[in-house]
């Protein structure tokens, strides 16, 4: 029997999480306001999206690339169980707990994504320890998960994460650094980018067409709206699949076998 990816978000064992805790606003990426901890409209007694396959038709291209890495079965499934939407006073303590268990499994996917690199034996253990140290945070109960010091737990997290793109990066030569760079709207076509330290940079709408992005670390960047045509994206560090659904690709757009390619993208 094949066993469920804990890091991958399964909406069937879900409550619809996503679209009851978080609020969000009218404006490019939602179609409408919605207050936190109020269902959004679009949500059904099934507690699945009545619109989802045509969500970027609708105006809510911000629910498409939204990401919770599990987060949501997990609090559905593990942490209430028999969980109601219905019922005010357990959703708004759910609220309370949703964003940091999603926090927590981002982490988590981000140090699988290291592990699965040639690192040193000592990283990698490093690396080893923090997951399984990440998966006991998330097994917590209720109130543990509210004490969670996740500032904290991401912060030495990134260290390692810093640590295991810098030896994956190792034989490129002066890779640029880039690191929070505000990129918005910059003409990046053609840049050659490899192995460039973009982690937390700002790149939303920027042209990176035919880009060589090859070992970048994309950690935390903000690519909404990149146009990532003919750009080849191969041995990315940390790119998540919800960075590829916000960013505007083509059928020439290069990615590694096995990495999620955005619908919207169309076949390579």
């Amino acid at each position: 029997m094949t066993v469920a990816d804990p890091l991958q978000a399964d909406c069937g064992r879900c409550a619809g999480l996503c679209c009851t805790v978080p609020s969000f606003s009218r404006g490019a990426d939602f179609a409408l306001d919605k207050p936190a901890e109020t269902a959004c409209p679009n949500l059904g007694d099934d507690d699945r999206c009545g619109i989802h396959p045509v969500l970027r038709e609708r105006g809510f291209p911000g629910c498409v690339v939204y990401d919770c890495f599990g987060a949501g079965q997990h609090v559905t499934q593990r942490t209430w169980p028999g969980l109601d939407r219905g019922d005010r006073v357990v959703l708004h303590q759910v609220a309370t707990v949703f964003p940091v268990v999603r926090a927590l499994q981002e982490l988590r996917w981000l140090v699988r994504a290291a592990r699965a690199l040639d690192l040193p034996a000592d990283l990698a253990a490093d690396l080893a320890a923090a997951e399984a140290e990440l998966a006991a945070r998330v097994d917590g109960g209720v109130e543990e998960l509210r004490e969670q010091p996740v500032d904290a737990v991401r912060a030495q997290v990134n260290g390692l994460l810093t640590r295991a793109g810098a030896h994956a990066r190792r034989g490129v030569r002066r890779p640029r650094e880039l690191r929070g760079a505000d990129l918005a709207g910059a003409d990046l076509r053609g840049a050659d980018l490899r192995g460039a330290l973009l982690r937390g940079a700002v790149l939303l709408g920027a042209d990176l067409s035919r880009a060589d992005l090859r070992l970048a670390d994309l950690t935390g960047a903000d690519v909404r709206g990149a146009r990532l045509h003919g750009a080849d994206l191969r041995g990315a560090l940390f790119l998540t699949r919800a960075q590829l659904e916000a960013a505007a690709g083509d059928a020439a757009t290069r990615l590694d076998d096995g990495v999620h390619r955005p619908a919207h993208w169309g076949a390579p």
